[in-house]
Formats: structure tokens, C-alpha cells, sequence
């Protein structure tokens, strides 16, 4: 039996581990020597396993712890919703479904104020195309390669990522188009109009497809499950101008980028760029409780005042998890945890910067407040990447051996294909990110010595 972390592996840890591959189903891969571990509980920052090791969670789990572990004031909301009512139908009004509504339009992007309250991200973004299609009377909707929106089956083939593949064929009337990835630009090669380059490849696609077809572009503002690619400024303002040219709605799929990600509420918010709907989850609820949520402009909210929207779950709008919600919208708020995600951004973005002259196996860094990545190269010249998403890569096993080193040095992070992501918390102290730096600059010496010699 494989298990991740430490090797002091205790006899409990192994009976919870046991029993989970006994009787449960894992995500996202076989079965058969999956790594795994028991964890006990979380507390801020930081998690501990079976065994009483503790982890410092550099990628606030699946990125949606964003306030921190077990919160007591959020843990106190669901205590206290839970003891007097924690679900009734949706059909029937709750105080803190609209006092979750009301806290979502007081931080929201302009003219986004009605909110579709779902269990999470991919049903808010099932429930985002579903609106679209419903307002247009169109049935095509754009979206990029290199990106992800959910793990439903609608979703996966949404989606432009490989994990797509094993859902194929798929919902009719996909569209996929490439966004900008700088540091891999098959146009610019980094060094030209980026953007440009980008926004003329998406007008002619929208008009070879022809605009009178296509109800929505769906996008995440920087997509994450590929590695943090940050857009050149004037790309998603760009987006924004080619779907009001041509009659196009506007998602933006903010559930790993929303509530502060980025160092400010919302990714879009750094173009000043208004969507026509926009999807959250993930930090949502900082993983207290499942719940997403899709809000739409005042135009589409017109729309269905008098035309039915044909959706809906037993628990939407559930009443727990809206209470669990509005108390983390009031943590971001009282601890100012959004201009602390721009602040320590800055600190992390100049902190990598300085390791990339240090490591030679470190092709690119990038973020945008506290959601960065380190891209790991074998190359710096040609920038072969030390592993793949897309492909079974033979360089795989440096980028495991780095993820493994970190967790035995009590770091938890994410990697995904060559890239390691960097997304704390964002109550994170400014001490707590150095720490967990020294620890990645410590782990990618492993990567540095399989570095082709340039």
C-alpha cells in the first residue's frame, strides 16, 4: 500500500486508509496504489494527519480554502442555522438565502445583483449555460482549450482540458478557441501583442462560426487548472468588447479565481470588466460547506421575471450553506483579506522571482495576488516542460519526487503536469509564506539536477 506523507505513518492513519479504499471511490485516476493519507483536522493554515504531523496547505486544498481552516465565527453561523432550520424547499423564501444575495451584490461587479444559488461550481456553470441558451434563443457557446469547468459530464466536454477526453463525444454545439499563454505563444512567442494576437484568432472564430449562432463565451479569467496563466493586460477587457460587438453573452468562471484569489474580489475586476454572469464557488464558502452560485445582470434578470427558468435541485439555495456563505463574505470583509492577498501577491511574485535566478530548472514564474506557479523546464532554451498534462511524460517521476520532498518537509501543495501551483490561504501571514517558500527552494534542487545543460 502506497501512502503520501510522512513514513511515520500511524496505525490509525492506516485503518482511515484502509477503509477509504475499502469502501469508497477516489477522483480523478485508478484506484490500485493511490497515494493517499489520513488527515485528523485543519485549523487556519494549516492541516494535521493521523499521526499528528503538521502540514502547512500551500494550495488551500483544492484552492477554495480562502479564509482558512474551521473559521470559528463561519462554524459558529452553521451551528446556529443548523439548530433552527438547515434545509427547507427552494421554492419556499429563507433569511439567509437573501441575505446571501444581498452580500453578493454589495461585492460584485456592477449590475450582476440576483444570484441562482447552487451546490457548487460545475452546477453554476451548467446552470450559466442553461440561462444563456434560455435568454439568446442561440445554442453555441466558445470556449478555450486550456481550460476547466467542472467535473460533470456537460462540463468535462465544456471543458479544453485532457480530463475531457473519456466524456467524448460530447455536448453539441462546443466551440473552442485558444486563449493566450505568453510564455508558450505559438504567434508571439511571448515577445510580440500577445493580446492582439489572441482577440483576432477569437473574432475569427466567432465570425467563421457566425455570431448568430453563438449564445455565450464561457472563460476563466485566469485559468488555474493549467497552471496560473495570467492574460496580458487588455485581453479580457478585449473579450469583453468582441461579445459586445457581436452579441455574445459574457461568463465569467470565477470559482477558483473569486473572493480575493487575485487580490481583488473578482479577477475581472483588474480589467474593470463586466460579465453577464458570473459563476462562483470554491472560496464561496472557504470548503465549510458545498454551495456555489451564478449571478446574471439586470437584463437577463429582467428576462425571467416573466419567462420561466426551467432549473433547479432539491438543494439549491440550501439554507446552511447560505448562512455558512454570508459569514465568510463578513471574514474577507472584517479581516481585510482581500488587500492581504495583494499585498503578500507582491511579496510572493518578488520571492519567486529571485529563486528563478537561483534555479536553473525554473522556466517561468507568474500570479497575480496569492495564485502563482512555478513552471518547471527541463530547458530554459527550448522549454521542454519536466512533465505534461496532456501526455504520459518520461520526466514525470522529477515533478513527483518534488511534490513527495515537499510533503515530508510538511508542505502541502498542488502539481499538476510540470507546474507547480503556489495558492495559501489568503489569511496567510507574510511569515508563513516565507516558510513555505524556503521549502519549495529546498525541494526544486531535485528538479534542477535533471536540467539538460543549455
Amino acid at each position: 500500500m502506497s501512502v503520501a506523507g510522512d513514513t511515520d505513518v500511524s496505525a490509525r492513519g492506516l485503518e482511515i486508509v484502509e477503509k477509504n479504499r475499502r469502501f469508497t471511490l477516489f477522483e480523478w485516476g485508478r484506484q490500485a496504489g493511490r497515494d493517499t493519507f489520513a488527515v485528523e483536522r485543519a485549523k487556519g493554515v494549516y492541516f494535521w494527519d493521523s499521526s499528528g504531523k503538521r502540514y502547512l496547505d500551500f494550495s488551500s486544498q483544492s484552492i477554495n480554502v480562502n479564509i482558512g481552516h474551521a473559521d470559528d465565527r463561519v462554524v459558529r453561523a452553521i451551528k446556529e442555522q443548523a439548530e433552527k432550520l438547515p434545509f427547507i424547499s427552494p421554492f419556499i423564501a429563507t433569511e439567509p438565502r437573501g441575505l446571501l444575495g444581498e452580500k453578493l451584490a454589495a461585492v460584485a461587479p456592477d449590475s450582476l445583483n440576483k444570484s441562482f444559488i447552487t451546490l457548487g461550481g460545475a452546477e453554476a456553470n451548467e446552470n450559466a449555460l442553461r440561462l444563456a441558451f434560455a435568454y439568446t434563443g442561440k445554442r453555441k457557446v466558445l470556449s478555450r482549450y486550456r481550460s476547466y469547468h467542472g467535473g460533470t459530464n456537460a462540463m468535462l466536454q465544456l471543458s479544453g482540458d485532457p480530463r475531457r477526453w473519456a466524456a467524448e463525444p460530447g455536448m453539441p454545439g462546443v466551440v473552442r478557441f485558444w486563449g493566450p499563454y505568453p510564455y508558450r505563444c505559438p504567434w508571439c512567442g511571448g515577445g510580440g501583442d500577445c493580446a492582439n494576437e489572441c482577440l483576432n484568432h477569437l473574432e475569427d472564430v466567432i465570425v467563421h462560426e457566425g455570431p448568430h449562432t453563438i449564445a455565450a463565451a464561457i472563460l476563466e479569467p485566469i485559468p488555474g487548472g493549467y497552471g496560473v496563466i495570467v492574460p496580458p493586460e487588455g485581453y479580457l477587457a478585449g473579450v469583453r468588447r468582441l461579445c459586445d460587438e457581436y452579441g455574445i453573452l459574457l461568463i465569467a468562471d470565477e470559482v477558483m479565481t473569486g473572493f480575493g484569489r487575485t487580490g481583488e474580489w473578482f479577477a475581472v475586476d483588474h480589467e474593470d470588466v463586466r460579465p453577464d454572469i458570473l459563476t462562483l464557488s470554491k472560496g464561496l464558502t472557504s470548503g465549510h460547506i458545498p454551495l456555489g452560485v451564478c449571478m446574471i445582470s439586470d437584463a437577463i434578470a429582467e428576462h425571467f421575471e416573466e419567462t420561466p427558468f426551467v432549473g433547479g435541485l432539491t438543494f439549491n439555495s440550501y439554507a446552511l450553506g447560505c448562512a455558512a456563505a454570508a459569514a465568510v463574505i463578513d471574514v474577507y470583509i472584517e479581516d481585510d483579506l482581500v488587500a492581504n492577498s495583494k499585498r503578500l501577491g507582491a511579496v510572493l511574485l518578488e520571492q519567486l522571482g529571485a529563486m528563478r535566478e537561483v534555479h536553473p530548472s525554473i522556466g517561468e514564474v507568474r500570479g497575480q495576488g496569492l495564485f502563482a506557479a512555478i513552471e518547471v523546464v527541463r530547458s530554459r532554451r527550448t522549454k521542454e516542460p519536466m512533465g505534461s498534462v496532456e501526455t504520459s511524460s518520461p520526466h514525470q517521476w522529477v515533478m513527483d519526487k518534488v511534490k513527495q520532498r515537499l510533503l515530508e518537509e510538511g508542505l502541502y501543495s498542488m502539481v499538476r503536469g510540470n507546474v507547480l501551483v503556489i495558492a495559501p490561504p489568503l489569511s496567510i501571514t507574510e511569515e508563513e509564506l516565507l516558510g513555505g517558500l524556503a521549502t519549495i527552494d529546498r525541494a526544486l534542487q531535485i528538479a534542477d539536477s535533471e536540467v539538460i545543460s543549455d
